[in-house]
């Protein structure tokens, strides 16, 4: 008879998504088991960049400065042309909105190695490895996944929920028969990892080489290393390409023979992907499973981090009895418009800078140098959910954290909770009954003294911000009258509930 084992959460698959999908389970005090086919982590780099948001999800599990050392915030980004003409410079390099640097890069298996070891260190969450998963499925009472280890014993995982995240060619999603969209074209390219000794390399940390003779991208990674990915064109030779002088010539000398050595040379395809569906039951996608996309916006592991930020809170609700099964509903509605927009984003760069045709980059340059703002997206809001977008435009997009005068910042006071901020003028005019909700609902944090609030406050422009604990705008307003509104939507406040069965 095959073991049971019962959990809150289930997560299938044990990459970067999977596994801070465990860790954000463990803070919140869910129990849950990871499965993983493979016995070892990934030993070379795939995903290179984090940018603030994901900074903030990492301090919300205590860990953002022991990250923080496996980092190099990117001090300068650009886009240039067959002629070596910067057609947009991009200053980076300082503390953004977020508290942190806007964009870092790393290594992922050191960035993995610090996940694994967060997880560790959490009471009622494990990552199992060396774990075939046989069948993801619904059942009355929650889900179930069958797995069988490497000596070909079976047990099943019965748990409440699951979070598929098993990748581009997810089992999990196939079972569910969820189909996926294609968006832009796929193009085939070559990455070269490695350490680069004694040569200056190029000048920036990032820069997308919109050659049209053979499109490439430039990328400085924490100490040594460098990242260099070029498209393949008809008549390459795939051995040649990947010898020391065939990378050298690729490279027009910046990955010298000699200099450069390679630790990871892999073929994979540029792709744009969405899932038409990431909720199945109790079954929700995440990550690779949920959508992929081409790598010029450094969005892929963001975007993944950022669905397990999203759900782990809603499922954490949930399961404390604070909110009904409908909340999960809004996860779907809330990433998969946002996430698509990345997609799109990141395969529309990919066609105009991966053009091969001289004339089209010609348009192309001409175009940038007109409209340079349109090379830098502006993170979209969240789709329909929980926040009140219909009421003011402003909420559903991602709130600022000021770094206080003390130099605390604002996350280390509110953990995973949800924020009021507010003037006291305002916090009192509202009914005492509400105000007692609030402050004693383990929830929330309500803070009204403006050298904490002040700052929240100015960057939103209002005199009203509740801010969600995935660090995301619920709504905000001028008034005691909002307030009372807004407060109506977190769990616990304003209305009742039906207990947690």
């Amino acid at each position: 008879m095959a073991k049971i084992v019962e959990v809150d959460v289930v997560v299938v698959g044990g990459g970067p998504v999977g596994v801070t999908a465990l860790a954000l389970l463990g803070r919140a005090g869910l129990s849950a088991v990871g499965v993983e086919r493979e016995i070892q982590a990934w030993p070379t780099a795939r995903a290179v960049h984090f940018d603030g948001e994901i900074f903030r999800t990492l301090q919300s599990l205590g860990v953002a400065e022991r990250f923080a050392k496996a980092t190099l915030p990117m001090a300068s980004m650009h886009i240039e042309n067959e002629a070596g003409e910067v057609l947009i410079a991009v200053p980076t390099g300082q503390l953004g909105a977020q508290g942190w640097h806007d964009d870092l890069t790393f290594h992922q298996p050191e960035i993995e190695c610090l996940l694994h070891e967060v997880v560790e260190e959490l009471p009622g969450v494990e990552l199992r490895r060396g774990m075939t998963v046989l069948s993801v499925r619904n059942v009355a009472e929650g889900v179930e996944v069958a797995v069988q280890n490497e000596d070909g014993e079976e047990s099943l995982i019965r748990a409440r929920w699951a979070i598929a995240a098993d990748g581009a060619r997810s089992q999990s999603r196939k079972a569910l028969n969820i189909e996926t969209e294609k968006i832009g074209e796929d193009a085939q390219w070559l990455v070269a990892d490695g350490i680069l000794e004694d040569s200056p390399g190029l000048s920036s940390d990032m820069i997308f080489l919109g050659h049209h003779t053979r499109p490439a991208l430039w990328i400085r990674l924490p100490g040594k290393r460098v990242r260099m990915e070029f498209m393949l064109m008809p008549g390459d030779d795939p051995e040649e390409i990947t010898t020391p002088a065939g990378l050298e010539r690729l490279s027009r000398g910046v990955l010298p023979a000699g200099k450069f050595t390679a630790d990871r040379l892999a073929t994979y395809t540029f792709r744009g992907r969405i899932s038409r569906r990431w909720r199945a039951g109790n079954i929700f996608l995440a990550g690779d499973a949920a959508h992929q996309a081409p790598p010029l916006f450094g969005q892929g592991l963001c975007a993944g981090m950022r669905d397990v930020a999203n759900l782990v809170w809603k499922l954490d609700a949930v399961k404390r009895g604070a909110a009904d099964d409908s909340l999960l509903d809004t996860y779907e509605s809330e990433r998969l418009p946002h996430a698509r927009f990345w997609v799109e984003q990141a395969a529309n760069a990919a066609g105009f800078l991966q053009t091969t045709d001289a004339e089209v980059a010609k348009q192309r340059d001409a175009f940038i140098r007109a409209n340079p703002a349109a090379s830098a997206p502006v993170a979209p809001p969240l789709g329909p959910g929980l926040h009140e977008g219909e009421i003011d435009s402003r909420a559903g997009h991602l709130a600022t954290q000021p770094i206080l005068a003390d130099g605390v910042r604002l996350d280390d006071m509110v953990g995973s909770r949800f924020l009021v901020a507010t003037t006291p003028e305002i916090y009192s005019a509202v009914p005492a009954g509400l105000r007692s909700q609030l402050e004693d609902n383990d929830f929330v944090v309500v803070l009204f003294d403006p050298a904490k609030a002040g700052r929240i406050l100015e960057a939103a422009g209002a005199k009203v911000v509740v801010v969600r604990p995935d660090r995301y705008i619920l709504g905000l307003g001028d008034t005691p009258e909002a307030l009372e509104r807004i407060a109506a939507s977190i769990p616990k406040v304003g209305h009742d509930v039906p207990a947690n069965l």
